[in-house]
């Protein structure tokens, strides 16, 4: 959540656009979106030369002494931010239209890249000099800030706060999951070296860029030793679709700037026929799009064979299961109504995971995480796909707190359960006599298919009361009469103190 000073800053950079005649906030995001890819390319090329002069690896940077844009050769130095911040406006504008954008646009040597696709279109609007050097001089302030805030979600909670700018977002129910709860499912599922990750419901690819961040925290010698695995994790590992240009564009940038040089990108609509996925990937990592409700003929046919339904977070459920090779695992956010609905599509979607699949998980999430953009009660459902069964027992978490307020502030508080979460959920099997008034117990299938394939946790969980003693009636009555009594003592003392 943006507020103080870093928000009053933003504020400020609208207004300077609006000021100048931009007022169209998806022209006003996309042009900042450009604007800080280019500010994230200079210190990510920094960082990546010291990463590689670390590890013994040899690193060309991207702006090398020369480099050729068009029919020229300019200095590769003068593209840096960190160089052309400080030309005057009148020579910063020429070398930001002349050679910066172009070379932005055409960065990817590959021109089917998700990156070259979506740079293709992008046009650099800021009309006048002055515009440009005040823009340069707000972001320059405002990534002061975010540094000195030295928060790991800042940069995700800047980009949530522009994008909440855009009013036709969220229309279908999508909006940002927070950089904690993303980092925590990330940690559940612990994506490998060899994984093939894909987001079918992408927007700008915050689940993606967090596997990829894990995987260098936790693999690094096994991806950038490999050849095959380093060439697997630059260019085939990560997947993502979404149905919005400038989140894909947001996406493909995004990638790009955490090190990731080709992730397939892609302008698709993940639930119809044009998604020809299936059996292909060996995690899916998801918030899909809630509340959205779809015309029944653009929805893929075999979907409606799982689940005939027109609603959203169903059919993307049965959707991650078609996506999926066997083996592959999920884990995925979905609104509470999933969980308990009692509609044939809603329980259709369960005895899939139940009886067709391994359900492994079904966790539990506090109404305010996703506070101030909505206040929907949500859960994480984890499964793997086997297409013969194996649920035999389902852990089911009850977390309470997330390490911030559950209100519309989102400030840091000291209560949070991921940690237990993350925690437990690896050493589970040794739990498995908990109680249910605990936070965390498992439940047979067999209780679960009794109860309608029910998954909420309340339907199992137990709540352990306390008896409390009462005081007896006459205890409570000479309790009153003695109040009474010093009252009317009391009142008598005020009067006498009145009348001297």
């Amino acid at each position: 959540m943006i507020t103080g000073e870093l928000k009053n800053k933003i504020d400020g950079l609208w207004d300077v656009f609006a000021a100048a005649g931009l007022v169209n906030p998806l022209e006003v995001i996309e042009q900042i979106t450009y604007l800080m890819f280019i500010h994230d390319l200079d210190e990510s090329d920094n960082l990546r030369e010291k990463e590689s002069a670390m590890l013994g690896l040899p690193y060309q940077s991207i702006f090398a002494d020369e480099v050729v844009i068009g029919d020229r050769t300019v200095n590769g130095k003068h593209l840096k931010w960190s160089v052309f911040r400080d030309f005057p406006a009148g020579q910063m504008y020429t070398v930001m239209q002349e050679w910066v954008f172009p070379f932005i646009k055409t960065l990817h040597g590959d021109k089917n890249s998700a990156y070259s696709k979506y740079m293709d279109d992008a046009i650099f609007k800021l009309p006048t000099p002055l515009l440009l050097s005040k823009v340069v001089d707000a972001l320059d302030s405002i990534y002061a800030l975010m540094d000195e805030a030295k928060a790991a979600d800042i940069r995700g909670d800047v980009y949530e706060y522009l994008l909440s700018k855009i009013s036709q977002s969220g229309r279908n129910g999508q909006f940002r999951t927070p950089r904690h709860i993303i980092r925590m499912m990330v940690e559940l599922m612990k994506p490998t070296a060899d994984d093939t990750i894909c987001d079918p419901a992408c927007g700008t690819s915050g689940f993606l860029v967090s596997a990829g961040e894990y995987l260098k925290e936790n693999h690094k010698e096994e991806i950038f030793f490999n050849k095959q695995k380093k060439d697997h994790y630059m260019n085939h590992m990560f997947f993502g679709y979404d149905m919005d240009r400038t989140m894909l564009r947001i996406g493909a940038m995004n990638m790009m700037t955490h090190g990731i040089d080709n992730p397939y990108i892609e302008y698709r609509d993940s639930l119809s026929d044009q998604n020809p996925d299936r059996n292909k990937f060996s995690l899916i990592l998801a918030n899909p799009p809630f509340k959205g409700s779809l015309d029944s003929d653009t929805v893929s046919t075999d979907l409606l064979k799982m689940c005939k339904t027109k609603k959203t977070e169903l059919l993307f459920i049965a959707l991650f299961v078609q996506m999926l090779k066997t083996g592959g695992r999920c884990a995925c956010i979905v609104p509470d109504g999933v969980l308990f609905g009692s509609s044939t599509a809603h329980k259709a979607i369960r005895k899939e995971l139940v009886d067709g699949n391994r359900l492994e998980a079904v966790i539990s999430m506090p109404s305010g995480v996703f506070k101030p953009y909505a206040g929907v009660s949500t859960g994480i459902l984890i499964f793997t796909k086997t297409g013969h069964g194996g649920t035999d027992n389902v852990w089911f978490y009850d977390m309470t707190a997330d390490g911030f307020s559950l209100d519309d502030k989102r400030v840091e508080v000291k209560e949070n359960d991921i940690p237990d979460v993350i925690e437990r959920f690896h050493n589970r099997f040794n739990e498995m006599d908990r109680e249910r008034t605990e936070k965390c117990f498992f439940v047979p299938k067999e209780e679960i298919v009794d109860n309608d394939y029910d998954l909420s946790i309340n339907k199992y969980k137990k709540t352990e009361y306390v008896p409390v003693e009462y005081p007896s009636t006459k205890e409570i009555m000479t309790e009153l009469h003695e109040l009474e009594i010093e009252i009317t003592k009391g009142l008598a003392e005020l009067e006498e103190m009145l009348n001297e």
